[in-house]
């Protein structure tokens, strides 16, 4: 039961929190400087973090975890980063909210597919390969000229 608990809490709040990002994102003031709102927001995700001890404590200390790390951990800030500035570029730019979260998550998602079946070694079925297509038609609806 505590699975299938952490299986859908799990993606709600992915979900959740990704919609709130962009609504986040594109609620900024466009004339605040990019890295003081990022200093704000990372200064806050900090103390957040720190919180989320209470709930997932360390049972080895911090310096055990810490040499667990490998270079993910860099390359996830740098992403993280590169998406905060990109979004906020991206809707101070004019783009509407749903078409920008929407568009690049299809085409993130469409860049992954073959990352994922050759590198992570995951499969596709048919359902699978139907679900990209019709991804494919939906980026091609979203930026059709009326």
């Amino acid at each position: 039961m505590k699975k299938m608990f952490l299986f859908y809490f799990s993606i709600t709040l992915a979900i959740c929190s990704s919609a709130l990002y962009h609504f986040v994102a594109k609620s900024t003031p466009a004339d605040v400087n990019f890295s003081v709102s990022l200093l704000v927001t990372y200064a806050v995700a900090f103390g957040v973090v720190l919180l989320t001890f209470f709930f997932f404590p360390l049972q080895n200390g911090l310096a055990p975890e810490l040499q667990k790390l490998n270079w993910a951990s860099i390359g996830l800030a740098i992403a993280v980063v590169g998406i905060e500035f990109g979004f906020l570029l991206v809707y101070r730019s004019g783009w509407h909210l749903g078409i920008a979260a929407v568009l690049t998550n299809v085409v993130a998602s469409l860049i992954l597919v073959p990352v994922a079946i050759f590198l992570f070694k995951d499969k596709l079925n048919w359902v699978n390969i139907a679900g990209i297509l019709v991804c494919l038609a939906g980026l091609i609806m979203l930026n059709w000229k009326r």
